[in-house]
């Protein structure tokens, strides 16, 4: 079962490089092996594998940054997606891509379903949305998986800020009123390679799933469990003190609520991922591992 990962450093292709057992033989690609804003490299790095499916795992994913790189940001999450989508088009291998809850402008009362009208606050949102147009666009078998609040052991997120700023901190403003999912990318990495047995047993059913953590809480709620259980372990803890997002004024404007209803994945697939309490445990032990390694 060979699977091709586009992208190497981010959160999601590095827990798909861990989880992946035989029979799963994954190779992750990135720069500059693989440019995803190069079709010409995105060609020949599949010629060369000859993948029975191919993950897209890059992303842009600077959100105040794409505000003053627009064509960056667009480059990598829309026109890029295009081209790999294509090219596993006219080779006949079913795609999986990442999309993300900034889609929506957090307008909505509850949970987004996937069908729910997008409406992007900002440029991020805005070039991953135009990605999911460009991946339907090229008419292969594709599943694209909107996710949110990615967190894990690898790279920068807001588990590993946090436990940073809590070693020097006693107190920390944690924005209260924008509400989301959190999402461990190590369970993406196992939900996802159960999606890639069932294409492989010739059952993959295409379309649009959200993919995130179950439960729901705020910036402010998840800051809160991340010091919990840091300290149960005896690391770095601090108090969150609950702010509104207008004192933490940022670039980019991020939607009120990010909830993602993921009933459509557990029916299609019969995933339901873990509550993200739990997920959340293991990402913190292993942070704390790694800074002790240090």
């Amino acid at each position: 079962m060979s699977i091709l990962v586009i992208g190497q450093s981010g959160q999601i292709a590095r827990a798909l490089a861990e989880r992946a057992t035989p029979p799963h033989g994954v190779v992750t690609l990135g720069r500059p092996e693989l440019d995803i804003t190069d079709p010409g490299s995105i060609r020949r790095s599949i010629a060369a594998q000859k993948p029975q499916l191919v993950i897209n795992a890059s992303a842009y994913t600077a959100v105040d940054k794409a505000e003053t790189e627009p064509d960056a940001a667009f480059a990598v999450n829309a026109e890029g997606p295009g081209a790999l989508a294509e090219a596993c088009a006219a080779a006949g291998i079913p795609l999986i891509h990442y999309s993300t809850d900034y889609v929506y402008d957090g307008s909505k009362a509850g949970p987004y379903v996937e069908d729910d009208p997008t409406s992007p606050l900002g440029v991020y949102g805005r070039s991953k949305l135009a990605g999911e147009d460009a991946v339907r666009a090229a008419g292969g078998d594709h599943v694209i998986l909107r996710t949110a609040w990615v967190y894990s052991p690898f790279a920068g997120n807001f588990v590993r800020t946090m436990l940073r700023l809590a070693s020097s901190r006693d107190e920390l403003g944690v924005v209260a009123d924008q509400w989301g999912c959190p999402t461990s990318a190590l369970d993406i990495a196992d939900a996802t390679l159960v999606i890639a047995d069932r294409w492989f047993a010739g059952n993959g059913q295409p379309g649009m799933f959200h993919m995130a953590g179950t439960g729901e809480t705020n910036w402010h709620g998840f800051a809160e469990e991340i010091f919990r259980l840091s300290k149960q372990v005896g690391g770095p803890s601090a108090t969150a003190r609950p702010i509104p997002a207008t004192e933490f004024p940022t670039p980019a404007k991020r939607p009120a609520n990010s909830r993602l209803d993921c009933a459509r994945l557990e029916q299609v697939y019969s995933i339901t991922l873990p509550e993200w309490q739990d997920s959340l445990r293991e990402t913190v032990r292993r942070l704390l591992e790694e800074e002790e390694s240090v």
